[in-house]
């Protein structure tokens, strides 16, 4: 399988379109200190304003950014803050997350569920920011969970279990990466999987993400 790399975002700082449009921008913003300003003070702060606005722009679509890569052998999910890595011989199943209704039928959720063979190499490749961030960005899903399965009174437990996490070859896990640990043992007892990804980062539907990355999965050949 080919090498595939995805983002969430369109936008190529690279690209000869956004080059063009840099410089029109640059062109009308000196227009302006040259027309509007009546001092070199005015022109001087037209100019930076315009520079500050490019800089803040760029830095929201940096740290919004989530990009994939997608080998033969492994998966990656990139973020500002860090990422991780699994090899597909690691993971069991990959779907679209889904829950049960009071009413039986089953609704799908916006994230993409990925199920685990091992904790351990998932842990040792996140970096504590992105655990804090997946630990709080991921609550109302947890919260869900919970309820579905009747546990609303200990969600205040399950929230933050800091309890020391004990992997399959001994490792002890603590602090952030057990609290993660921890949480991926909670959402696998409520929706079957471990790792979850956002629908709001990808660059296509749900069904069709799901579509790809089986195909790598089903291509993957076993470790040696």
């Amino acid at each position: 399988m080919q090498t595939v790399h995805l983002s969430n975002h369109r936008f190529d700082v690279s690209a000869r379109w956004v080059r063009w449009i840099c410089i029109f921008l640059i062109t009308l913003t000196l227009i302006a200190a040259m027309f509007f300003a009546q001092t070199i003070y005015q022109a001087i702060a037209i100019i930076t304003l315009a520079l500050c606005l490019a800089l803040v722009t760029r830095w929201i679509l940096r740290i919004s950014q989530v990009d994939y890569t997608l080998t033969a052998s492994h998966f990656q999910q990139h973020f500002a803050k860090g990422g991780w890595v699994v090899k597909w011989t690691n993971i069991s199943r990959i779907g679209i997350c889904d829950y049960q209704r009071a009413d039986g039928w089953n609704q799908p959720l916006p994230w993409i569920g990925i199920r685990l063979k091992s904790y351990a190499p998932y842990l040792d490749s996140i970096c504590p920011r992105l655990a804090s961030d997946i630990l709080m960005n991921q609550r109302a899903l947890l919260y869900l969970g919970a309820q579905q399965h009747r546990k609303p009174l200990a969600f205040e437990d399950i929230i933050l279990d800091s309890e020391p996490f004990v992997d399959e070859t001994g490792t002890v896990y603590k602090g952030l990466l057990a609290m993660l640990a921890n949480r991926m043992r909670y959402q696998r007892e409520f929706f079957g999987y471990d790792v979850f990804i956002s629908a709001a980062d990808l660059d296509r539907s749900e069904e069709e993400f799901v579509g790809l990355t089986r195909r790598y999965l089903a291509a993957a050949e076993p470790d040696q």
